[in-house]
């Protein structure tokens, strides 16, 4: 399972112009699933977006996590993070998980996030979705389980 975390000040979500997901100050988790992920990838990924530490403290070190931060947390489906990009100008998806499984662990991740943070908002899984997004910093960060 692959995270992909952005530091923002805002972020939204939009499936067919309607606004569905959608947070200030906080963190934008680009969510990738692959075959061979399970319900304990899910649970570490999702420990570490939680805990990782990228937020400024008083001294403007990034020694705060999301939760000290009380941050939002923006969590979007993405299956194109688990391409394979090594051969070719082609990206390969035979590493990505088939949809079913693929919504099946997102969905525990987004019910584990809502179950351990304050603040998340979703995308919809296999929708066409529009993100748009402040970075701050910019601050970004690709996360493995």
């Amino acid at each position: 399972m692959k995270g992909l975390i952005q530091r923002v000040t805002q972020a939204t979500v939009k499936v067919k112009g309607e606004t569905i997901g959608h947070i200030e100050h906080g963190t934008l988790l680009l969510l990738g699933v692959e075959k061979t992920d399970t319900q304990q990838h899910a649970d570490k990924l999702l420990q570490k977006v939680l805990n990782y530490r990228i937020f400024p403290d008083d001294s403007g070190k990034m020694n705060l996590n999301l939760q000290q931060a009380a941050g939002g947390l923006l969590v979007v489906s993405q299956f194109t993070l688990v391409a394979d990009t090594q051969k070719g100008l082609r990206p390969g998806f035979s590493v990505a998980a088939d949809p079913a499984l693929g919504e099946r662990l997102y969905d525990y991740f987004v019910q584990q996030a809502q179950q351990s943070h304050a603040t998340v908002a979703t995308g919809r899984f296999g929708a066409d979705m529009q993100i748009s997004l402040i970075n701050d910093g910019p601050v970004t960060f690709m996360l493995q389980s």
